[in-house]
């Protein structure tokens, strides 16, 4: 797509009108005023039937609603489909391929292991769509394994067409003989002395199976015996040992299992290897942790961390053609069902394929993404003084560099002699960070410091454990948050001594404060010193630092979990009674997921009064689009692509007077009663308008957008390829033109300087 069309594209999709073009008809899906071409890709649907047209709808009904963990695995149907899609490059389709690989491995760990805790504590209890916990297993186990036939077919491509490129992933046998002993020696010098067989027999109990672990089950008997043993090795991917080994420079790289399994010999000396096969198994990352009864938080979390080192497995993985008795017999030792067993075909643990996408091979790969600057920190000035002088300003992540806006604001907060203050929080955190050392820095200059870091961020636990302690380390005021509550608002407040006093500078932001993940998430993010904001943001920290919970009033900010859910819901009740022909109400929210039942109630009572909704939401929705009489007014885009969609904004129409928020949650039960969250208004005018142009560009988008039908499956916009418009590479040129005319215009102004001073 050329730069030019790319801006006139952009432009286009700036407009306000409550008609935009782009939007086309409701209810149906596939809107674009042109048909399109090709036919479109459909996902999956929910197996409860669509509610018929009535005049009366009880929103009581289960049926109104769709199930969390379905429309999540929905979700990933679309993702795979760009691992599908000849449109994107090879590498990058693998990367897709893996990504579900990950995300089935996480939510074996969390969904299903949350469910399976549920099933075994005997909860009957069914959830707003009308499923008990073991139902929805049974339905989940359905269409993972869907899933994951689709997954085999389309890694078979991808594999067959990396193969055609110079990279194969090759078993033993399709190797020379001069290339196993090649591996052979590797393989010796390399991975047998960390290999370390076990037995399984009546006087050696079944080995301990860690999770996520690839493991080879080896039947083997003494020559002239026939009784057979059974022995577990453990692959030992991780830790500096690839999954596939490169055979010397070559374009032949080879499972670690398969040279393990065709090098058994080693292990087991003259003995008889009858079988050798795969297996690999997930465990519950769920762990209980009672914070009432804990005396040290810290110590706690890492107590859980062990526990779930030792959690029930809940999914046992078997190759294709594992024996059925050995496969029942792994599945009673790990105490499994046959439901709980899962088989695969050319490879287990598709996500250990990402590796591969780092490969030097720019022409399989998307371009590089290069943010730009933001316009209006392009000057070397304080960025305090054009926070303050020039007014607030908008990030938007990954399109605009997060090093020079967030990280700066940070660096400079350390080493500016008229900062007195540095309060932040943190929920995940890159390996290696910068914002530590400005931190430490800050700290050695006398600074107050005070961090407050969320431990039980999952998967992400140890590692904050370790930041905690490194930063306390310092000097550093580090706390936990409130007890019973998750904090994840993405929050900086910079106390500065300006020439009339103390003024306090603040990032409020939607994603996380990791350098890494900045670069692949679409988030925003704003930098202002507002007093209200600031006079809010100190309160908050108060609550966090201390977890007093005494009447707390917020002037600008809607804080969970004491006023976000309500404040969401007063301003969908103020849409309905503003709405009228001749000001059509109108409601956007954009969002990770949508699950919260009450949130969900309010928007179908506000699309069956006429208010227009356009949720876009990335995956898990519990809504139902398109039911006569009741959500004709709804519709929902799922936007999957290049980034990771991220970002929450709330916009309310409000009868003309528009309002517009930011933050960190999104409208699921947790982030609005279990969690501390923020959204902050964003009242700027240019800002605003900012805003419009990011939502205006996803709701318009006809590469990356998928809509939703009122049966719960998706339909991805196939628009003639002259049609097309992505939302990632519209932002990319938006960012990059506004970044261009920030230049120019200081430019002409450093020209129109000098000319003037040679005047003078």
């Amino acid at each position: 797509m050329s730069e030019t069309r790319t801006q006139r594209e952009v432009a286009g999709a700036g407009e306000t009108d409550l008609a935009h073009p782009d939007y086309g008809t409701r209810g149906t899906p596939g809107r674009s005023s042109d048909p399109p071409e090709a036919a479109p890709f459909r996902t999956p649907s929910d197996p409860t039937p669509v509610p018929g047209a009535s005049d009366q709808h009880d929103l009581g009904r289960p049926e109104y609603y769709l199930n969390r963990e379905l429309t999540w695995l929905n979700f990933n149907f679309r993702v795979l489909h760009e691992a599908q899609d000849p449109r994107t490059p090879l590498l990058e389709r693998l990367k897709f391929l893996s990504i579900v690989g990950s995300n089935l491995d996480e939510f074996f760990m969390k969904r299903i292991g949350g469910l399976k805790q549920q099933v075994e504590a005997g909860i009957t209890e069914r959830t707003v769509d009308g499923r008990t916990p073991g139902e929805q297993i049974e339905q989940c186990y359905t269409v993972v394994r869907g899933l994951e036939a689709r997954q085999r077919e389309t890694g078979a491509e991808i594999l067959a067409a990396l193969a055609d490129e110079g990279i194969r992933i090759s078993s033993w046998q399709e190797l020379s003989s001069e290339r196993r002993k090649w591996l052979r020696k590797y393989y010796v010098r390399n991975i047998y002395p960390l290999v370390t067989p076990q037995a399984s027999d009546p006087a050696h109990p079944f080995p301990f199976i860690s999770n996520l672990s690839l493991n080879l089950l080896v039947t083997l008997r003494y020559k002239g015996d026939e009784h057979t043993s059974k022995a577990r090795v453990k692959v030992p991917v991780g830790a500096g040992i690839p999954r596939f080994v490169q055979v010397a420079e070559s374009g032949d790289w080879v499972p670690l299992e398969s040279i393990m399994a065709n090098n058994l010999d080693l292990l087991f000396p003259g003995m008889k290897i009858e079988a050798c096969e795969v297996f690999r198994v997930t465990r519950n990352a769920i762990y209980d942790v009672d914070e009432d009864m804990a005396d040290d938080l810290l110590e706690l979390i890492e107590a859980g961390i062990r526990k779930r080192h030792l959690a029930p497995i809940v999914r046992l993985q078997v190759e294709e053609g594992f024996d059925p008795g050995r496969r029942t017999m792994l599945a009673n030792e790990l105490g499994l069902k046959e439901s709980d067993i899962f088989e695969g075909k050319e490879l287990l643990g598709w996500a250990d394929l990402l590796a591969l996408h780092d490969l030097p091979r720019p022409s399989l790969k998307d371009v590089p993404h290069h943010p730009a600057e933001h316009p209006d920190l392009l000057t070397n000035r304080p960025i305090f003084h054009i926070i303050r002088e020039e007014g607030p300003v908008l990030l938007h992540h990954p399109y605009q560099a997060f090093d020079t806006s967030v990280l700066r604001f940070l660096r400079e907060a350390s080493r500016d002699p008229k900062v007195r203050a540095i309060k932040m929080t943190f929920y995940r955190m890159a390996p290696r960070s910068s914002i530590i050392d400005h931190l430490v820095h800050a700290a050695r200059q006398g600074k107050q410091v005070a961090v407050v870091i969320e431990l039980q961020a999952r998967f992400d636990e140890a590692a904050n454990i370790r930041w905690a302690n490194a930063l306390s380390a310092h000097g550093i005021h580090v706390t936990y948050g409130v007890l019973g509550l998750k904090t994840h608002c993405k929050l900086i407040l910079v106390v500065r001594q300006d020439h009339d006093g103390l003024r306090r500078y603040a990032h409020v932001g939607t994603g996380n404060y990791h350098v890494e993940t900045a670069r692949l998430y679409c988030d925003h993010g704003i930098l202002t010193c507002d007093p209200s904001i600031g006079a809010d943001l100190t309160e908050l920290f108060n609550y966090l630092t201390t977890g007093y919970r005494p009447k707390r009033k917020y002037w600008k900010l809607l804080v969970a979990p004491k006023h976000l859910r309500g404040g969401i819901l007063e301003r969908i009740t103020r849409e309905i009674s503003v709405h009228s022909e001749e000001s059509p109400g109108r409601l956007q929210f954009q969002m990770n997921a949508l699950e919260d039942p009450e949130v969900t109630r309010a928007l179908y009572t506000a699309a069956r009064k006429g208010v227009s909704v356009d949720l876009i939401v990335r995956d898990g929705c519990r809504i139902r689009p398109g039911i006569p009489g009741l959500s004709e007014n709804i519709r929902v885009v799922s936007i999957v692509g290049r980034f990771l969609q991220h970002s929450r904004i709330y916009y309310f129409r409000n009868g003309g007077d528009e309002e517009y928020y930011i933050g960190s949650a999104d409208c699921m039960g947790r982030n609005l009663g279990a969690r501390v969250e923020a959204l902050v208004p964003v009242e700027d005018a240019t800002l605003r308008a900012e805003l419009r142009q990011a939502l205006d560009i996803q709701l318009s988008d006809r590469r990356c957008a998928w809509e939703m039908a009122a049966d719960g499956s998706y339909t991805q916009r196939t628009p003639p390829p002259k049609r097309e418009t992505c939302t990632f590479e519209s932002m990319i040129a938006w960012a990059h033109a506004r970044e261009f005319e920030g230049t120019r215009l200081r430019n002409r102004r450093a020209v129109g300087l000098l000319e003037r001073w040679k005047r003078d």
